[in-house]
């Protein structure tokens, strides 16, 4: 959530590779949480209580370490614009989606879950058209956010439909939950006051951990059968999509910007559902292909069909 405008020009072959390698990172998260949660096993896993809080205490600690490392701090208690900032940022953008998300990858595949994510800019359109006069949908924006959310409609399915009580229908959901909240936190980001990136994520962040710790504690350590493997994966949740990636995420702001940044919306699914594949046999529907051809197609028209979108 960088608050500095990144250089412009052509991108050199390390941006491209540090884009990869973020893109990676946060696909890498749908995997490490299907294997936090055992998905498919309600024998297994750790409960999403536990996951959240884990993957947000370990991420907020080594963004701590960041700060630090920089000379940088939060500001302070009595700066409550920004701290009204934070506290938001770190419910929309942390603990509402990310107990959705992994409360529905207990029954639905992670490169599923991952393409759910990829309509998060056509929540931004609409939200933007009531917030900011600069962002008001045109008649091509709009036609491009009404092709995306055909596409969300096409990956629900119409088996989802029939049977709206059914636990698969129940997590979808829920990642379009998850959808609405990222696309909220991006909102927000865009109307916060100017802060140090590292210092907003890592405030953020440990707002986020705190905000969960209350729920772990509800959670009784009787009832839940997880080895090391689940704990592996809340570990490597924390340390990488939580931490590293929001470290690189800056940097890359930095060095291109935030239009470039966008286009992880394009990758993410795209890695999320390779990586199933490879480490889960994970396959998609026919219709959910079509489903990601119209949204990103109306995700591209939405950001262009009045004017480029993506400042």
């Amino acid at each position: 959530m960088a608050q500095q405008v990144g250089q412009s020009g052509r991108r050199t072959a390390s941006d491209w590779a540090l884009f990869a390698l973020l893109s990676l990172m946060w696909a890498g998260a749908y995997q490490l949480t299907r294997i936090a949660v055992d998905k498919g096993n309600p024998e297994a896993g750790l409960p999403a209580a536990w996951v959240l809080a884990g993957r947000l205490t370990i991420g907020a600690a080594v963004l701590w370490v960041i700060m630090l490392a920089m000379g940088r701090r939060l500001p302070p208690l009595t700066d409550f614009g920004r701290w009204r900032i934070i506290l938001l940022m770190g419910l929309t953008s942390s603990t509402f989606p990310f107990f959705l998300i992994t409360t529905a990858q207990k029954t639905v595949n992670s490169s599923l879950a991952a393409l759910y994510t990829a309509a998060v800019p056509l929540f931004v359109a609409i939200g933007a058209h009531f917030m900011f006069r600069d962002e008001r949908l045109t008649l091509g924006s709009a036609l491009g956010v009404i092709t995306g959310f055909a596409g969300v409609a096409i990956l629900f399915g119409p088996d989802a439909l029939q049977s709206l009580d059914s636990a698969s229908t129940i997590a979808q959901f829920m990642l379009i939950g998850a959808t609405m909240f990222y696309a909220l936190s991006s909102l927000l980001a865009r109307g916060a006051p100017p802060m140090p990136s590292i210092s907003f994520a890592t405030g953020f962040v440990t707002v986020a951990a705190i905000v969960t710790w209350p729920f772990a504690l509800m959670v009784d350590p009787a009832t839940v059968h997880a080895d090391w493997t689940h704990w592996a994966g809340v570990v490597g949740l924390g340390i990488v999509p939580s931490a590293i990636a929001q470290a690189l995420y800056m940097l890359l702001i930095a060095r291109t910007s935030a239009t470039f940044l966008s286009l992880t919306g394009y990758s993410i699914p795209v890695m999320a559902a390779v990586l199933g594949f490879i480490l889960f046999r994970e396959t998609q529907t026919w219709h959910a292909m079509i489903a990601f051809a119209l949204i990103l197609s109306g995700v591209w028209l939405a950001r262009h069909g009045g004017g480029d979108k993506t400042a």
